[in-house]
């Protein structure tokens, strides 16, 4: 746990030559091997192979504009529309995204019970259809609405169907979509857009995801927190840690001397802090140094 962690950086594109690739993965094998409880946290990059683009570049830097504040969605109508015109075009999307294979290698690492506790960034919920168990989700669920007036918990199919039924002029419009379901949709006729009401009390509805500007609910963080600190290493899969609700988990590693590895291309803001970096597809790290865990496992 207060191990002193090696300095390694191994930057491993998927066109490197194949010698370079088995360094990096030995590297990430032998890091596994000696760290068999790990805090493993997910971001976006894991579930681009699923079709879900991420939010950032290779240096961290936003790929389109903010997604929507939390301060806006609540006080203004405009922004309510907008929201959820544009979630009705892109939701479909994520409905139908299947697990790749960075997915499902953390299930079988899980299942082999090589990881303490599993901690995703996402919203997706793809984790837990690849088999994952007890996941953290810290910013919630895109697949579940809840009502800010009576709190009632709707099903986010649910809510699509009546986004059909009372906007039809939107039915069927395709546009390029963001890991949280959001469409890059202008809308001139967002004024006629009818956003849902709850259908308990008529009340307002909102995805049941954290917003920036919303904190972490309290109760996931405390989870968290506990989960790495019984944890012996810490495991960051795709995420550039640009969110403090991400990043502040390797801070306190960083502080309390548990070492961290990193599966993820381009910058993070916790690059100081590794003590092994690879840069490489997440599915095609994770698979290979699953099966070859297992293997040793086996062979034991």
């Amino acid at each position: 746990m207060t191990e002193s962690p090696p300095s390694i950086r191994l930057a491993v594109p998927s066109s490197s030559e194949e010698t370079s690739s088995a360094v990096a993965l030995d590297a990430l094998r032998a890091f596994m091997a000696r760290h068999e409880r790990l805090f493993v946290l997910t971001g976006a990059g894991v579930s681009v192979a699923s079709g879900i683009p991420g939010y950032r570049d290779m240096n961290g830097d936003w790929m389109r504009a903010q997604p929507i504040q939390w301060q806006a969605f609540r006080d203004s109508e405009h922004a309510r529309r907008r929201y959820w015109a544009r979630s009705m075009v892109g939701w479909p999307m994520l409905a139908c995204a299947e697990p790749n294979a960075a997915h499902r290698a953390l299930a079988q690492l899980g299942a082999a019970g090589r990881i303490a506790r599993l901690v995703t960034q996402n919203v997706d919920g793809l984790h837990q259809r690849a088999g994952s168990a007890e996941v953290i989700e810290l910013h919630g669920s895109i697949d579940a609405v809840i009502c800010l007036d009576c709190g009632a918990r709707h099903r986010r199919a649910a809510i699509q169907t009546l986004l059909l039924r009372d906007n039809p002029a939107l039915a069927g419009v395709n546009a390029a979509v963001s890991a949280d379901g959001d469409a890059h949709l202008e809308w001139d006729a967002l004024d006629r857009f009818r956003v849902p009401d709850c259908p308990d009390c008529g009340g307002m509805l909102k995805p049941d995801v954290v917003f920036f500007g919303e904190n972490v609910p309290r109760e996931r963080v405390a989870a968290a927190t506990q989960a790495l600190e019984a944890a012996d290493a810490m495991l960051v899969v795709g995420s550039s840690l640009m969110v403090f609700s991400g990043y502040r988990f390797c801070h306190w590693a960083a502080q309390s001397g548990t070492p961290i590895a990193a599966i993820n291309i381009g910058r993070t803001r916790a690059d100081a802090l590794f003590s092994l970096k690879i840069e490489a597809p997440c599915g095609d790290a994770l698979s290979a140094v699953a099966a070859q865990l297992a293997a040793s496992a086996f062979n034991r």
